[in-house]
Formats: C-alpha cells, structure tokens, sequence
C-alpha cells in the first residue's frame, strides 16, 4: 500500500505564513522543533506479544525491518484480502539483493508464471511513498503474473527491506537512477531476453516510473500510472513562505520529521475491513515525513509536471475519481499533455487512493483486468 505524501504538506502553526507573515525565514526557523524520534506503532489487535514487540521495534535501519518482515511473513499471507486468498496457484517467485553502486544492499523480487508457462512480457513496479513491493504488491504481482507476465519489483532506499534510513530521500534523482540500475540487470536476465518491458508505478511509484521514462525514453514499451503524484494540486501547495522555510530546514536537519502528521487512512481505502488490514504492513514508514524527503518530492513533482509533454511511450493511467491523496484532475491534466500518441485514462466511480488493494474485491479484480487487458493488447496487438 502506498503512503502518498501530497496531503501532508499541512502548514504548521509554528510554519504559518499567516501567524509570522512579517518574520524573516530565519525567525520561523527558530520557532520549529524538528521531531527526530520514531512514532510508537500502537498494538497489533490478535497478535502475540512478542510480535507486537518486534514491531514496535525502532525500524530505522534496514535489519530491523527484515527482521519484522520475517517474523511477519507468513501471518500476512493468512490475511482475509482478496489478493491473498484468491491468489493463483504455481507462481515462482524470487527474492534477492542487489548492491548497488552507492554500496547499498537493495531488496529485490520477481513472480513469474507457473512453470511450462510463456512469459509475454515484463513489467517493472516503483512502489509509493512509505511502501513496500512484499505487502499488498505481492498479490498484485501474483494476480498480473497469473495472467502470463514476469513481474519484477524493488524496495526503493531507505523503504521495505532496503538499505537506508526509513522514510529518508536524500535525492529523488537517486531514487530513479537506482530504479534504472536495478530493472536494467532484470531486463539483462535470460528469461526475458527479446520481450516487451513495460513500466508500472503507484503514487509516488509514478513519479519514479515518469522519471525514469524521461531519463531513458528509448528503454521501455509502455507506462502504466496508477494514482500517480506528477503534480501537486494547488490546494495543498505549500505557500512560497513555508516552502522557502522547508528548503532552509532541509539543508539544516534534512531526516528531521515535519510536524505535524496528519492521519490519512480515512482516504486511501474505501473498504473497511480491508483498511484495517494495513497494521499488519509493519515495515511500511507511516511516521512523520522527513524535511529532505518533503523537499525533494515537491521538486520531483515539479519537475515532472516542466517535462509532461516530453512522455511519449504508450500510456494507461488509472485513478479513483474521489482520491483525495493525489488529485485525479492531475491525471487529467498528464493525460492532456502527454505526447504519446497511444494513452488512456480511466477514472474509477468513488474509488479512492488505493484502488488496487483498499476497494471491494469486485473493484480491485476491475482494475487488475483493465491492467492487463491494456498489456495483451500491446504485446501481441490484434
């Protein structure tokens, strides 16, 4: 599941523009106290105590986090969710680490189909913020690979069971550029040599997926967007003030955590028994968003948004229409200007941020189906 930031960048009181509109920048930067300790994940309802002390472990580092996916693994599996108990049957997957050339030890996975099965093509997943590809992405993957695809994942740093401090993006320029080295050695392995090799990113996952397209426009066959953050709404724009503030905040105490958070689970996911499913998500980063990692979203975002007419690949963006995490109208206005010949939006009736995991098991099986239908249809065009 993803924790998309948008929403998030709520002005402070102690950042109002309003309250110190006469304040130079460097006033307001003595009045904030940037959080730097860990949230206490509260008790996980019908799970063992010494689970729940695992999980409520600092999970700072990566070990931690593998440790706490470990212990959880087969529990989430037991899960009363759609993508899991209706996975299907005979799916080979992998998991391995890669180092990359930062030195750091990235997470990475791959579901193919049952054994004897023709693999039609690749699709490579940039999960969103906060998220992890072992979650809820693991049925999705399962779900698109019973289909006949090869399905290959990563923990972006700093996220899932990667390398890096939780939640922390010291540059979102790393972020892709280290999304392009780790897909290019799975699009190097045998299995997939001469086959088609499609993009698949959600939320924040989309930016990735965008910049990667616009860093190597030749190397894919085709984006696939699902509620993508390309453009912050003006509505949740931080005002010049405060922005100027987070950019000389960042350089300071770039993995301090912005105060306040504020609780979005309410408009990520429609169904609610499916919502309370998320605790057991335990390596996801749902503490306060750090200083660094805000500043460079929103210049990500911004920079998607300077070269939106530069995405030319064959595109499908999918969005819930009353998604409140990122703003439909921003889909709209990618698919207005991309300048693919081949692209189609489809917006979703009432469905909100997580479309692919936090809707009705009817829905979530819609979108999975409108996914791969737009794939049979490039890879082997009628």
């Amino acid at each position: 599941m993803d924790r998309a930031l948008t929403p998030r960048f709520d002005t402070p009181a102690t950042l109002s523009p309003f309250r110190y509109r006469h304040g130079s920048s460097l006033a307001i930067t003595r009045r904030f106290a940037p959080a730097i300790v860990c949230a206490k994940r509260s008790p996980i309802d019908g799970v063992s105590d010494e689970l729940n002390l695992i999980a409520s472990q600092n999970l700072d580092q990566a070990p931690a986090r593998r440790l706490a996916r470990s212990a959880f693994v087969d529990l989430q599996l037991q899960l009363d969710h759609c993508l899991f108990k209706k996975a299907p049957s005979g799916i080979r997957t992998e998991e391995w680490y890669e180092r990359n050339s930062k030195g750091e030890d990235i997470f990475c996975k791959s579901w193919l189909p049952k054994s004897g099965d023709e693999i039609k093509a690749a699709v490579c997943f940039c999960h969103g913020y906060g998220s992890t590809c072992t979650f809820f992405f693991d049925g999705i993957a399962k779900q698109i690979a019973g289909f006949g695809y090869g399905v290959y994942a990563i923990d972006h740093p700093g996220f899932g069971l990667s390398d890096g401090l939780h939640g922390h993006i010291p540059s979102f320029d790393d972020l892709a550029d280290n999304a392009i080295e780790q897909f290019t050695k799975m699009k190097g392995r045998s299995e997939l040599r001469n086959l088609p090799r499609f993009l698949l990113g959600q939320s924040m996952g989309g930016a990735v997926a965008l910049k990667i397209h616009l860093k190597e426009p030749q190397a894919w066959d085709g984006l696939i967007l699902v509620a993508p953050m390309c453009k912050i709404s003006e509505d949740v724009k931080p005002p010049p003030l405060v922005l100027k503030t987070l950019i000389l905040m960042s350089t300071l105490f770039p993995k301090a955590k912005l105060f306040p958070k504020r609780d979005l689970s309410d408009f990520f996911f429609r169904d609610l028994s499916k919502r309370k499913l998320c605790e057991y998500d335990v390596i996801c980063y749902d503490d306060q968003t750090r200083l660094k990692t805000a500043v460079e979203l929103l210049n990500a975002t911004r920079d998607i948004e300077m070269q939106v007419d530069k995405v030319s690949l064959p595109l499908l963006i999918l969005h819930g229409d009353t998604d409140k995490v990122t703003d439909p109208t921003v889909s709209k206005f990618l698919h207005k200007h991309a300048v693919s010949q081949d692209k189609t939006l489809k917006l979703y009736p009432g469905g909100y941020h997580c479309i692919l995991e936090g809707d009705t098991d009817e829905n979530i099986f819609t979108v999975i189906n409108d996914i791969v239908a737009w794939l049979d249809a490039r890879v082997d065009p009628k």
